[in-house]
């Protein structure tokens, strides 16, 4: 379980360095460029999908040459320049560059790196480990939204978005250096001529092709967290109080992550993912009425809630449903088509905020929420765990 551990602590420096910037680029966008909602929306998509597309190709790499650690180095890598990228970008479509290196970076490491958590879980145990990862994970981003938060408020109003991206690529280089605490399973690369993986689609477990459609449905109601941050800024908070709540939702998130995977470890993923489905219907509800500040802190409080039920679960279930030899393979083609369900999803989102007002891409994206929980409901089965080799 060490090599988990060691894997969180990577995510937590990147996290921390991730979330000092992530939180306050829509906040940058429109304040010193003047994008739109719309615009902020479409950046934030077409950065997803077009490093979504890395993700799957990831996944096979790893499986075909059996190198997991050295591929995700390079995905961390590409923080620092992400960092750079912000720092030079003097227009919106310098951000969109930076964005797009960032997501690339993230496609690249995401397949690799879930497949070395779920290779160091113990036997009927991969939602602890994934939870473990999760708990860390959020637990850097948290941190990194406070730091951000505290810099924001030292600059009393003048806000200098450029010393932050300076400071984040700090932990970034710290992220880099826990690699080196790292052991990757080693394993006898077949010389055997491997087929792309599309051609063996039809041999999948019906229960993953199904969960990768319904993860296709749901993310097209689930937008950018930019727009929860527009949102929050819509009711009259300021910069500092909208970080001050991404720092709260991702808090939560890392109390809950734990508990939650060893919860999915006794009750099956079924109903942890169902139920996330549903509390995050009720939360983008609650963001289409939201009408006070109060209400708006217990609604990133419930967002946290649904990242803890699904985040690491939905790992595990695709660890331990995919085929072993496929297993980067599916975790990369999840996140594939997670990312490109996001450049509708934020175009779409953009596009009713500007043309029917804030409620609406909510209300939207809750209805979605509630079709994927119960399609989930009807048509999913629980999945017995498979044996799992201890690192």
């Amino acid at each position: 379980m060490s090599n988990v551990i060691f894997l969180g602590l990577v995510s937590f420096f990147a996290d921390i360095s991730a979330e000092m910037v992530y939180p306050i680029i829509p906040l940058y966008l429109t304040s010193v460029f003047g994008a739109t909602p719309a615009m902020v929306g479409v950046i934030e998509g077409i950065a997803e999908s077009l490093a979504s597309l890395l993700k799957v190709f990831s996944g096979y790499i790893t499986d075909k040459y059996k190198k997991k650690k050295p591929i995700a180095f390079i995905g961390y890598a590409t923080g620092i320049i992400y960092k750079v990228a912000l720092v030079f970008a003097h227009s919106w479509v310098g951000i969109l560059g930076a964005r797009v290196i960032d997501r690339i970076g993230k496609g690249i490491r995401t397949a690799p790196r879930d497949v070395m958590v779920s290779e160091s879980s113990q036997s009927g145990h991969s939602g602890t480990a994934f939870g473990i990862h999760k708990a860390l994970d959020m637990a850097g981003s948290a941190l990194g939204i406070l730091i951000a938060y505290l810099l924001l408020k030292n600059f009393n109003g003048n806000y200098d978005y450029k010393q932050i991206f300076i400071i984040s690529m700090i932990p970034a280089a710290l992220s880099l250096i826990m690699f080196f605490k790292i052991k990757e399973k080693k394993e006898e690369r077949t010389l055997k001529k491997r087929e792309p993986f599309w051609k063996n689609v039809k041999k999948l477990d019906s229960q993953l092709k199904l969960y990768l459609f319904v993860a296709f449905l749901f993310t097209l109601g689930n937008s950018s967290n930019a727009f929860l941050l527009l949102r929050a800024k819509s009711v009259g908070l300021d910069d500092t109080s909208v970080i001050l709540l991404y720092f709260i939702y991702n808090i939560t998130a890392s109390i809950l992550a734990i508990p939650a995977g060893k919860r999915s470890d006794k009750v099956g993923r079924k109903r942890l993912l169902v139920s996330g489905y549903i509390v995050f219907a009720l939360v983008y509800l609650g963001f289409a009425f939201v009408f006070n500040k109060n209400f708006m802190i217990a609604l990133f409080v419930l967002y946290g809630v649904y990242t803890a039920l699904t985040a690491g679960v939905e790992r595990a279930f695709i660890s331990e449903i995919s085929p072993k030899e496929l297993k980067g393979t599916m975790l990369g083609l999840h996140s594939t088509v997670v990312g490109i369900a996001l450049l509708p999803a934020s175009a779409i989102a953009g596009l009713l905020w500007n043309s029917f007002g804030a409620k609406t891409p909510f209300i939207f994206g809750s209805c979605i929420s509630l079709l994927a929980a119960f399609i989930l409901n009807i048509f999913m089965n629980e999945v017995k765990h498979e044996t799992k080799i201890v690192s």
